[in-house]
């Protein structure tokens, strides 16, 4: 799958079949977010690959999201960049996460799973759960599976709604 194909395929997936995703598969995933740019290339990120169904099941309460404990794998996406701002203002710890997480899902549609970000969950919570030094802080969750009922179609707005060139 080309990554054109990956992009305009990829949705976000809330059920998963019971079953395990092949380990080269997850490692090519979580290279392709290895691979992403980060301001500074910093690379001021962790990956905490969560595999176990009680670990799970926590999270999913804390995200108050039960389907999280059905995904055979959720990735968590912790940030160690601190308050640090890239030059233009805008924090780089979720800029450079969002870039990498991206990555990971294009990654995985391409392997044929299916992702779902997840921004909605109680902080302390989920990273106690996760084991999380106070000077991290998790970004988003991305959940991976196999999808157990095939993707919707996309509704997205038209080119001509949401770009403009030279000026807003």
């Amino acid at each position: 799958m080309d990554v054109y194909d990956a992009i305009r395929t990829r949705s976000s997936v809330r059920a998963y079949e019971p079953r395990d995703i092949e380990q080269d598969k997850l490692l090519r995933i979580l290279d392709a977010g290895r691979l992403a740019p980060s301001a500074r290339n910093a690379q001021q990120w962790r990956f905490v690959v969560v595999r176990d169904g009680g670990r799970r099941q926590e999270l999913a309460r804390a995200a108050d999201q039960p389907f999280l404990a059905d995904a055979p794998v959720i990735i968590a996406v912790v940030s160690f960049a601190g308050d640090r701002l890239m030059h233009c203002g805008i924090p780089a710890g979720p800029v450079d996460c969002a870039i990498a997480i991206d990555h990971m899902a294009l990654a995985a549609t391409a392997e044929g799973l299916g992702t779902c970000w997840i921004g909605h969950f109680n902080q302390q919570v989920c990273c106690r759960i996760l084991n999380v030094p106070d000077d991290g802080r998790l970004i988003e969750m991305l959940v991976l599976g196999y999808p157990a009922v095939p993707a919707g179609t996309k509704k997205r707005k038209p080119l001509d709604e949401i770009v403009s060139y030279e000026q807003l």
